[in-house]
């Protein structure tokens, strides 16, 4: 995409062209520029079945993958069979290195990330993070769910952003939804989810990170609730530093 200052006026361009588009159309627009060079990125959470549902319908061919840390629920392994089946789509599933992961718990024990936000972020980092940036090395653009009414931390992301972690395009088509949106979406499509979903779980992730919550809570505050901050990221969209 060239030098810095083209790739954020290339972005800033992309963003204005596209502001008032559907996430339909903000889809069919980029997967037209990019190609098999795009990538989508499940973590089989509402939103990304949103968007499984949406490229089913655009192009069923752009490839798929989801990250597999060894400690999902249950209900998200039926979900990723459910939604094979519907979409006549195999999911890419990337497992973390086995000798890090082995060398982790050995060393620091099953359950570590209980015991430091330092420890939480290693685990992170070995089973999430690792396996994305080799899911993501031959690509130049990857498709996420986030949305801005999800977190504090989120709501400066943009519909088209440039990813420094991975020195590639990110693009969020559902930036701009709300709640009510994706599920009204699901619902009137008939489209697959988590079963966890109608047990209070809004954002799950690794079965012992993630707990229930209770109404009018935040919509992150299930995950990795025994931690105090209020910036309760894996990571994997982690913005760099401001100077």
């Amino acid at each position: 995409m060239g030098g810095d200052n083209t790739k954020k006026e290339r972005i800033r361009d992309l963003n204005q062209q596209l502001k008032d588009a559907e996430p339909q159309e903000v889809l069919r627009y980029l997967l037209s520029e990019f190609g098999k060079k795009m990538v989508f990125a499940t973590s089989l959470g509402a939103e990304d079945q949103v968007l499984i549902h949406m490229i089913s319908e655009i192009d069923p061919s752009i490839p798929v993958f989801t990250l597999d840390t060894g400690r999902i629920f249950p209900e998200t392994y039926d979900l990723m069979e459910r939604t094979e089946e519907k979409y006549e789509v195999r999911i890419r599933i990337l497992f973390p290195d086995r000798d890090r992961v082995e060398e982790m718990v050995n060393k620091k024990g099953i359950n570590l990330f209980y015991r430091s936000i330092e420890n939480r972020e290693l685990c992170c980092q070995i089973r999430k993070n690792d396996p994305l940036k080799r899911a993501l090395k031959d690509y130049d653009a990857w498709i996420c769910g986030l949305r801005r009414e999800q977190s504090r931390h989120r709501s400066s992301n943009e519909l088209v952003e440039w990813d420094d972690q991975h020195q590639m395009i990110k693009v969020n088509p559902l930036i701009n939804w709300t709640s009510d949106q994706v599920w009204e979406f699901i619902k009137s499509h008939r489209i697959p989810y988590n079963v966890l979903h109608d047990k209070g779980y809004p954002s799950i992730g690794c079965h012992p990170c993630t707990r229930a919550v209770i109404p009018g809570e935040d919509f992150r505050s299930g995950r990795w609730w025994w931690e105090k901050s209020d910036h309760k990221e894996c990571g994997i969209h982690r913005k760099p530093e401001k100077k």
